[in-house]
């Protein structure tokens, strides 16, 4: 049973932190929809509008399935919570959101999965291959990391914030993959374009087959033509209809 002050989260943010929750607790959701979840072990983070030092992120031990916009822990640069909650948050799974917000200041979303194909694509030395539509996105805005092992040492955060540069799309070598945006709309975008690039390059390698590989020329071209086809919305193009088959299906990360 939550207490008092959990439950009335609502009514003690504002209206910006709590639509940031409605769609940080949405993005959750949606992983799950989509099958890309790993029980409780990835996370998704956003900043707290008109904060610094504030991020919102999973509580340790629920389903993505289970998040709401409520059950959100709010927490400090140092991972400590500085809201009533009854949870408790992944230290391994902060260490790598803290070390992006706090050196991108444009990185309000930050979304870090350990998809089976993502996974996959990290653990090949050439990584993501120009062989599709899909990972021309991704390969004009991508970085990678080394793998250092579970992500508890605060000394890795240096190394990830300078291979991480001003890239909005990163693989975490033999780990995963992490969008970050700055909106919950813009990183879960880019990381279903990153997602499925990778699902296509496992599916094409394992026909055996050599790739064709697309031209350098059209990948260099790739962010306009984005920008043309999402008529320059971004992730805004497709989320709200995202919320709407959410609330189709199950309203209840809205509370």
């Amino acid at each position: 049973m939550q207490n008092e002050s959990v439950s009335n989260v609502r009514e003690n943010v504002t209206e910006a932190e709590w639509k940031m929750r409605v769609d940080l607790a949405a993005c959750y959701r949606l992983i799950a929809m989509y099958g890309w979840d790993d029980l409780v072990f990835t996370h998704i983070s956003a900043r707290v509008p008109d904060t610094e030092d504030a991020f919102l992120i999973n509580p340790y031990g629920l389903l993505f399935e289970e998040i709401t916009a409520s059950n959100l822990v709010k927490v400090n640069q140092a991972g400590e919570k500085i809201s009533p909650s009854d949870y408790d948050i992944n230290p391994a799974g902060f260490t790598i959101h803290s070390a992006v917000h706090g050196a991108r200041h444009d990185a309000h979303c930050v979304l870090h999965l350990h998809t089976g194909d993502g996974v996959a694509v990290s653990a090949q030395e050439q990584g993501l291959l120009p062989i599709s539509q899909q990972s021309l996105f991704p390969l004009s805005n991508l970085a990678y990391h080394d793998y250092e092992g579970i992500a508890l040492n605060p000394e890795e955060k240096v190394r990830l914030v300078a291979d991480l540069g001003d890239a909005n799309f990163m693989i975490l070598r033999n780990h995963g993959l992490l969008t970050c945006a700055s909106s919950v709309a813009d990183a879960f975008l880019f990381m279903y374009i990153m997602q499925k690039a990778c699902e296509v390059q496992i599916k094409a390698q394992s026909g055996g087959a050599t790739l064709t590989q697309i031209p350098a020329q059209i990948l260099a071209g790739i962010q306009a033509a984005s920008a043309q086809v999402t008529k320059g919305a971004g992730g805004d193009i497709a989320w709200p209809a995202l919320l709407r088959k959410l609330r189709r299906t199950d309203s209840s990360f809205e509370e």
